[in-house]
């Protein structure tokens, strides 16, 4: 698996490379630390004092490459207490732009199957990983991405979020496959969404509507029940939960219940009512979630 992990200096951005060290029985062929210097400033320096603006632009340059030294020690120590460490193949990259959009232009360029970001939640201050860059990556990019919350040097408690989808099907594929430890308790949570409205449901009879939920239900412990039988093939702890409601609410509601560390969810891509899709239940997922959050989608290649 080849990586692609941006990193800023800050402690988030740290969090996501120390990460590394819960893959402890993946094998990661190459692990490549992204800096990004935005150009932005020295862009609006160049206009008024051409020596200025490449004097910034030095600055910004060579503290990143200290930000990339620092963090290059982190990811060889986080790689060491993990079984990939003699295989794994560890480079530092900078580069200027924009920095969701150099963030997303790499991880092609490299063909990474995963992006790892840090985050702090919901602020939006200015650093790169503290909020609208690492919603953009995660959103838009092609890729499979992993947005780290906060310190996760191990990933035991793990929900996998299903609808029946063949996108979800192959979020279980890639955590079962690429990136689970095989000691992680997998929780598979499907979510019945209601098919009749609100205002419905406050009044038609409660046997009635149990009735017409209940094939929705059924058909939801069926997905949920499949996919327990493939981590339990491939030797994994797993249980099944099914609720009925929300899909965010009730992700959120179980991932606060449970204490989880790793929330995971499939991606059908980026076109049309997809988008959508993603952003009324993904993003939603990703902003408030108390864990760390990974979207799951099928690299082009």
């Amino acid at each position: 698996m080849k990586i692609l992990c941006a990193v800023d200096g800050s402690q988030c951005s740290q969090w996501g490379v120390e990460a590394l060290s819960g893959l402890v029985d993946q094998r990661p062929s190459s692990l490549v630390l992204l800096h990004v210097v935005n150009t932005a400033v020295p862009r609006s320096l160049r206009a008024k004092d051409l020596a200025k603006a490449k004097q910034a632009l030095a600055a910004a340059d060579k503290a990143g490459e200290r930000v990339l030294d620092r963090m290059r020690g982190i990811a060889t120590m986080a790689l060491s207490e993990a079984v990939t460490g003699p295989r794994t193949r560890v480079r530092g990259r900078l580069v200027h732009g924009d920095v969701a959009k150099s963030i997303i232009r790499q991880a092609d360029r490299q063909k990474s199957d995963m992006v790892i970001v840090g985050s702090r939640g919901l602020t939006d201050a200015p650093s790169f990983l503290l909020g609208s860059v690492a919603r953009k990556v995660f959103s838009l990019a092609n890729r499979s991405v992993l947005v780290v919350k906060r310190p996760l040097p191990e990933i035991k408690r793990v929900v996998l979020a299903l609808d029946g989808s063949t996108h979800a099907a192959a979020a279980g594929a890639f955590l079962r496959k690429d990136f689970l430890p095989q000691s992680a308790h997998v929780t598979v949570l499907a979510v019945a969404q209601p098919i009749v409205s609100d205002l419905a449901a406050s009044v038609l009879p409660l046997s009635q509507l149990r009735r017409l939920s209940k094939p929705v239900e059924d058909q939801a412990r069926q997905v949920a029940e499949r996919c327990r039988e493939r981590f339990l093939r491939e030797g994994f702890e797993v249980e099944t939960e099914v609720v009925t409601g929300h899909p965010v609410l009730n992700i959120l509601r179980y991932l606060e219940r449970t204490g989880a560390d790793l929330v995971a969810l499939g991606s059908r891509g980026l076109t049309g009512v997809e988008r959508l899709v993603l952003g009324s239940v993904s993003e939603g997922i990703l902003q408030h979630a108390p864990c760390s959050v990974l979207v799951v989608r099928k690299n082009p290649g």
